[in-house]
């Protein structure tokens, strides 16, 4: 994996523990984290704690012995070695795995295609085709689109720390958004209900927004301030980011590109039709709880 996508891990760094905090509170499961033996990272006292090398499916394998379900929230870089886990998950008998997803839906084709998304489409068929091999496991992708709270902490869904903040296609385009905890209850309501959940992709989100309807609530909260935005054309963008990959060029601005399009753009399924709110627990939020993310955004929390 290129070095220019560590970067991107961001939201899946972040995603990490509210996923842990969300089982953990439920109550409902004995939990192991399985991490690399260098690893330098705190977990909550009383958790099961396993080193493993994961690039040894040997080692992954000894590790996943005697666990009903793996959940993965690794980071953009180690998506692809996802297959090592995926095969020590097999191996050792686990029953369901969660890959890495948690962004966009990548059964619509349009956004499937995306480069930016490339390796989550490899594992997908890795697993995919060990199932229909007979492997004796079963999956669930959840689908949640882009962050909300991550997405206005990091400026990603509108930078409100600038004043000439970016709208792209005029901010006009209603996506699917969800917080960081809402994906950790929509993990704990795909564990709750195996049967309901198996292979196939679930759909989760907090509320549907727009980048327009997000800074008209801003100078909602904060009138005194004044954005001048500044409208991109998301053809012209997505031409360019092609033009840039065809040159050889992964950077992070070209990268995320591609993820603009993918959430900002009609096509690329990044509005959800049919959601699993109500089986995995999604209780959704408000426009009110936009604003207090926005007020905490302002004020630097």
């Amino acid at each position: 994996m290129p070095e220019h996508y560590a970067n991107l891990d961001q939201a899946a760094g972040d995603l990490g523990t509210p996923v842990l905090k969300a089982i953990l509170d439920s109550g409902k499961f004995n939990v192991t984290i399985l991490t690399r033996p260098e690893s330098k990272s705190t977990f909550p006292a009383g958790v099961e704690i396993v080193r493993a090398d994961y690039a040894s499916i040997d080692a992954l394998t000894s590790a996943l012995r005697g666990q009903d379900a793996v959940v993965s929230t690794l980071g953009t870089g180690a998506i692809l070695g996802q297959s090592v886990l995926v095969d020590a998950a097999i191996a050792a008998g686990v029953k369901r795995i969660l890959p890495a997803e948690f962004g966009s839906d990548y059964n619509n084709p349009k956004a499937a295609a995306l480069p930016v998304f490339g390796y989550k489409v490899v594992i997908r068929k890795h697993i995919e085709d060990k199932v229909a091999a007979g492997a004796n496991i079963t999956y669930t992708y959840v689908t949640n689109s882009v962050f909300l709270d991550w997405g206005l902490n990091v400026g990603f869904l509108l930078d409100l720390k600038s004043p000439e903040p970016k709208l792209y296609n005029n901010g006009e385009y209603i996506f699917s958004t969800t917080t960081l905890a809402s994906v950790g209850q929509a993990v704990v309501g795909v564990l709750s209900h195996p049967d309901e959940t198996k292979n196939r992709s679930v759909f989760v989100e907090d509320l549907a927004i727009s980048q327009k309807r997000i800074l008209e609530l801003a100078q909602k909260v904060a009138p005194e301030k004044k954005w001048t935005p500044v409208n991109v054309n998301l053809d012209d963008l997505g031409k360019w980011a092609y033009g840039k990959l065809a040159e050889g060029d992964y950077s992070l601005d070209v990268m995320y590109t591609f993820i603009n399009l993918g959430v900002f753009q009609d096509g690329y399924g990044s509005r959800f039709e049919k959601l699993d709110n109500e089986l995995l627990g999604v209780t959704g939020k408000s426009e009110a709880d936009v604003e207090d993310l926005i007020r905490n955004v302002l004020a630097g929390n």
